[in-house]
C-alpha cells in the first residue's frame, strides 16, 4: 500500500455550505476495480484515488486489495489483476481506515460514481463502520449533459481521447482515477459557460442542463445564496412571476430543470431578466413576496389574482332586521363585517352554517311583498319580514347570538353544527351530513383565519429576536423593520434597523375595520411564522394584548380531520 499527500492550501470548511467556490473545493476522485458488478456478491480488488484542489493534485492513494475469493478470468483479462498479485495484499478491512482518513471531508468524484460508492459503502457496512456522508459528483452524468453531442458515447476512454487528457484509462484504479480528475477539470471549465461557479451549481447541473432553456441559465449568474425575493421579467421589463427563497440562486436555477410543467416552460420562454431583492430573514422574504404579488399581480402567479375574488360577510346593523350578505368591498358604516374571505362560495357556506343554527332573516323581501313568505319563513327556520314583522327584541337577540358565535364564542355555532352532522350520519342521511360537514369546515376555517388576524392586530408593537443580533419589528402584525446582525454576530449597532420595503399602494394597517385582502394575506404569513417559530425566538418587546389562537385552531382542525376519515 502506498499513500502520499500534500498540505491543503486552506482549511476545509463544512459542506453545509455547498455554495462554496469550486476553486476552494477539495475533490477526491475515486476508482475501484472489483471481481464483478454486484456489491453484495463481489469484492474490491484495487483502489485508486487522487485528491485535487484548484486544478492541482494534492495527494494520491493506491492499493491492491485481497478480495478473499478467486478473481474471475474475465476480470483478469479486463484489468490484468491476477490472484497472485493480490494474495499478499491487505484485506479491505485493513484498508478502510486509511482510505476514510484520506477522503476526509472531500467531495467524492467518480465516473459512474454510484458504482464505486455502492461497493465502498457495502464494505463499510460489513466492517460495521459508518457510511460516508460526503457529497458526490458523477462525471458521467456531467458529460452526458455538457458534451454528449460532441462524442459517440460518454465512456471514459472515449472522453479521454476526444479531449486529449493527460492521462488515459487502463482499467487500473489509479490510472482511471487520474483520468477522471482530468475530465472533471474539463467539465468544470465547460460548466462555467452556464454560470456554474459553486459546488451546489455543479451538483445540480446534470438535471438543470436537461431543459430546453439552458442558455438562459446565465440570467442566474449574479443571484446570491441568501434569502430574498426574485422577479422574472419579460423583454419589456414587465414582471411575470414573483417568488421567495431561502437560497435565491439555488431556487431560481431549479426552474431550469427537466420540469416539463406547461407553466414553467411558458414562463422561461418569456423571461429575459431575473431581478432579486435580498432579505435578512426568511420571513422578510415571505412578507415582501406577498406585498409584491398583490401590488404587481403577475400573471404567472396564480394566487396573485386571488385578492380580486376576496369578499366579506356583512351584517348591516344600521338597518332594521339586518341579514347576512356577501359583499365585495369593505364597509365602514358601523356594520359588522367578517373577512376578507377567499371567495363568495366559501362566504355563502359560512352564511348557510350560521343560518343552520340561528333563525336570521334570509331574504330581502319587505312585509308588503306580494310574493308571500319565503321558504325559510314557511319552514319556520328564519325570522323573515316577508311572513310578517318579527318581534324586534327576539330578532335582536338572534343577531347578538350570531355575532357572538362569529367572534367571542364560536362554540355556540360549532357545537350545534357538529351535533347535527352526527345525528344525520347516525340516521343514514349521509348526503345531508356531508353538506353540514362542509358548512362546518368553511365556518371553522373562516373563524380560524379571523382569529389569527385579530390576534395580531391587537399587538401594537412586537419585537422578536432571531439570534446573532437579528430582530424583527411588527406593528399591529405588519413587519415594519429588521435589525441587521453585525459582521461578528455580536450585539447590533444602535442604528442597525432597516425599514422593510413597502409597495407604493400599501395603505398600512387600519386601526379598526376590516382589513384589505392584501394586508390580510401578509398578516396570515406573519401569524403562521410566529406559530411555527415564535416559541423558539426571544420576545424583546411587546406592547398590547398578544395571545395566539394556535391551540383552538389545532383542536378544530383535528376535529374536522376526524370527519373525513
Amino acid at each position: 500500500m502506498a499513500a502520499t499527500s500534500a498540505r491543503v492550501r486552506q482549511a476545509q470548511r463544512s459542506f453545509d455550505d455547498l455554495g462554496k467556490p469550486l476553486q476552494d473545493t477539495t475533490f477526491c476522485v475515486i476508482d475501484l476495480e472489483t471481481t464483478g458488478g454486484s456489491p453484495a456478491e463481489c469484492a474490491i480488488t484495487e483502489i485508486g484515488a487522487v485528491k485535487v484542489q484548484g486544478g492541482v493534485a494534492v495527494g494520491t492513494f493506491q492499493t491492491l486489495v485481497n478480495p478473499g475469493r478467486a478473481i474471475p478470468p474475465t476480470i483478469t483479462v479486463l484489468t490484468g489483476i491476477t490472484d497472485v498479485m493480490v494474495v499478499r495484499s491487505p484485506r479491505i478491512e485493513a484498508v478502510l481506515p486509511t482510505l476514510v482518513e484520506f477522503i476526509a471531508d472531500s467531495v467524492i468524484v467518480g465516473h459512474n460514481v454510484r458504482f464505486d460508492m455502492s461497493f465502498l459503502q457495502a464494505a463499510l457496512r460489513r466492517d460495521q463502520r459508518e457510511p460516508l456522508p460526503n457529497p458526490t459528483i458523477d462525471t458521467l452524468a456531467l458529460a452526458r449533459r455538457l458534451v454528449r453531442d460532441e462524442v459517440p458515447n460518454c465512456k471514459l476512454d472515449t472522453l479521454a481521447t476526444r479531449f486529449r487528457l493527460d492521462h488515459r484509462p487502463t482499467h487500473r484504479a489509479l490510472d482511471d482515477a487520474l483520468t477522471t480528475a482530468d475530465l472533471l477539470h474539463v467539465l468544470i471549465e465547460r460548466a462555467g459557460g452556464l454560470g456554474v461557479s459553486g459546488l451546489d451549481d455543479l451538483r445540480e447541473l446534470p438535471t438543470l442542463a436537461g431543459g430546453a432553456h439552458v442558455a438562459k441559465l446565465r440570467l442566474t449568474d449574479r443571484l446570491p445564496r441568501t434569502p430574498g425575493v426574485y422577479l422574472f421579467r419579460d423583454r419589456r421589463g414587465q414582471v411575470l412571476y414573483v417568488g421567495k427563497a431561502t437560497n435565491l440562486r439555488a431556487r431560481v436555477r431549479q426552474y431550469f430543470s427537466t420540469d416539463d410543467r406547461r407553466k414553467i416552460g411558458g414562463l422561461l420562454r418569456e423571461t429575459e431578466r431575473i431581478d432579486h431583492k435580498t432579505c435578512t430573514t426568511e420571513l422578510e422574504a415571505s412578507v415582501l413576496e406577498s406585498r409584491l404579488i398583490h401590488h404587481l399581480e403577475p400573471r404567472f402567479n396564480r394566487h396573485g389574482t386571488r385578492s380580486a375574488a376576496a369578499v366579506y360577510i356583512r351584517f348591516a346593523l344600521n338597518q332594521p332586521f339586518p341579514r347576512l350578505t356577501v359583499v365585495h368591498r369593505r364597509h365602514d358604516d358601523g356594520s359588522f363585517v367578517l373577512g376578507p374571505i377567499s371567495s363568495a362560495r366559501v362566504a355563502r357556506s359560512v352564511i348557510d352554517a350560521v343560518h343552520s343554527v340561528v333563525p336570521l332573516r334570509r331574504c330581502g323581501a319587505s312585509p308588503s311583498s306580494r310574493r308571500g313568505p319565503c321558504l325559510g319563513a314557511q319552514l319556520g327556520v328564519a325570522l323573515c319580514p316577508c311572513a310578517g314583522p318579527p318581534d324586534p327584541a327576539g330578532y335582536a337577540e338572534a343577531v347578538r347570538g350570531a355575532i357572538e358565535g362569529l367572534t367571542a364564542n364560536p362554540s355556540t355555532l360549532v357545537e350545534p353544527l357538529w351535533a347535527r352532522m352526527e345525528h344525520l350520519a347516525a340516521t343514514d342521511r349521509f348526503e345531508e351530513a356531508a353538506v353540514t360537514r362542509d358548512r362546518l369546515a368553511a365556518l371553522v376555517d373562516t373563524l380560524a383565519r379571523q382569529r389569527r388576524l385579530d390576534a395580531l392586530r391587537r399587538v401594537r408593537l412586537l419585537v422578536v429576536g432571531c439570534g446573532n443580533g437579528t430582530a424583527m419589528e411588527f406593528r399591529r402584525g405588519r413587519l415594519t423593520r429588521v435589525r441587521e446582525p453585525t459582521p461578528t454576530g455580536g450585539l447590533p449597532f444602535e442604528d442597525g434597523w432597516r425599514a422593510v420595503e413597502a409597495t407604493p399602494a400599501d395603505p398600512g394597517p387600519p386601526e379598526n375595520g376590516p382589513l384589505p385582502p392584501a394586508l390580510a394575506a401578509e398578516l396570515l404569513v406573519v401569524s403562521r411564522w410566529l406559530d411555527r417559530h415564535g416559541p423558539s425566538r426571544r420576545i424583546e418587546v411587546v406592547s398590547g394584548e398578544w395571545s395566539s389562537p394556535r391551540r383552538w385552531i389545532a383542536e378544530q382542525a383535528s376535529m374536522l380531520a376526524a370527519t373525513r376519515r
